[in-house]
């Protein structure tokens, strides 16, 4: 028996509780894993509270990330001991995830824990700072260097925004923070961020070309926010756009685009090609900063989730949750 949070939907509606279930239960996959930790992110939030359809099976267990120790495994990269991680891949969402004590899940989705990193660092980093990573390439690959000038990022003091602020930080460019909570402007500096500015200043309706201010941004918010930073971008500027926290949808004009040659690179964590995730964990390996990982993150017991599910979908929960699901 293990102990899990389950998500089930029948004629008594949509609930999510506590509850131990029997080995028996776990969906088909070639390897097992006794969970550690796991985390609570944005997408988590919403499949506990129901508040969007992220859930496509039920029941279900929520939970995008997890590390552990392998117990069983007829996958030929993995043995019994090992340690490993995993990140998106639909986990979650129509296959059960980590916010239990066991997973099974396919070998080909996991990868191994870096050398660099406790269990708990890498629960610590986990989708938001590896997402965070995977944006931090895209600008590079598009040529955004910190002699360029200014590099905004959005929802900074979210999951993604912290690692953002603190990758870019680290690796010399200049942030600006972005946030609606004034209260984390010592935290955010903390990170690196050398400006902290207000959210109210992106999110009203804006002009399809604004004067030029940044050289690159990290959008985790989207909606009126994300077509403002696209209008404000300086000539050949390039944001990666990662999250919706503000909504799904894009009110902007073609204007930055062909007329400034600003490029929009979409950066998605959940379906991203292994080695594209093997590398952004290298580089979390050499480029973050982990002495601000206690800074960035709280830890929580499992039952303790359904509590706080709801509190980080109303932007009251700052950095990274991480789930110890022994506790």
């Amino acid at each position: 028996m293990f102990k899990a949070i389950l998500i089930e939907k029948d004629d008594q509606g949509y609930r999510a509780g506590l509850t131990e279930l029997d080995d028996i239960a776990l969906p088909e996959g070639d390897v097992t894993v006794r969970v550690d930790y796991s985390t609570l992110n944005y997408k988590d939030g919403l499949a506990i509270t129901g508040r969007s359809p992220v859930v496509r099976k039920f029941p279900m267990v929520p939970g995008v990330d997890l590390v552990g120790t392998v117990e069983h495994s007829s996958h030929p990269d993995y043995q019994v001991g090992d340690a490993v991680v995993l990140n998106g891949w639909g986990v979650g969402e129509t296959h059960w995830g980590g916010l239990a004590q066991r997973a099974r899940l396919k070998g080909d989705w996991l990868v191994p824990l870096p050398a660099a990193f406790t269990p708990w660092q890498a629960m610590a980093i986990a989708t938001a700072g590896y997402t965070a990573m995977l944006c931090v390439m895209a600008l590079e690959r598009h040529g955004v260097t910190p002699a360029q000038g200014e590099v905004v990022v959005t929802g900074a003091a979210g999951g993604v925004g912290s690692f953002a602020v603190s990758l870019l930080a680290k690796l010399g460019y200049n942030v600006a923070a972005v946030t609606g909570r004034p209260q984390e402007a010592d935290y955010l500096k903390g990170l690196g961020a050398t400006t902290v500015l207000d959210r109210a200043e992106f999110t009203a309706p804006g002009k399809p070309l604004a004067k030029e201010r940044w050289a690159g941004a990290v959008d985790t918010v989207g909606s009126h926010t994300l077509a403002n930073v696209c209008a404000q971008m300086k000539y050949r500027g390039t944001v990666a756009a990662c999250g919706l926290a503000g909504g799904m949808d894009f009110p902007s004009t073609v204007a930055p685009f062909i007329l400034r040659g600003v490029t929009l690179a979409g950066v998605d964590s959940v379906m991203c090609p292994r080695p594209d995730r093997l590398q952004a964990w290298q580089r979390l390996a050499t480029d973050l900063e982990v002495s601000h990982l206690d800074a960035i993150t709280r830890t929580i017991g499992l039952a303790e989730a359904l509590d706080v599910a709801p509190q980080l979908l109303a932007g009251q929960v700052r950095g990274r949750v991480v789930v110890d699901v022994n506790a």
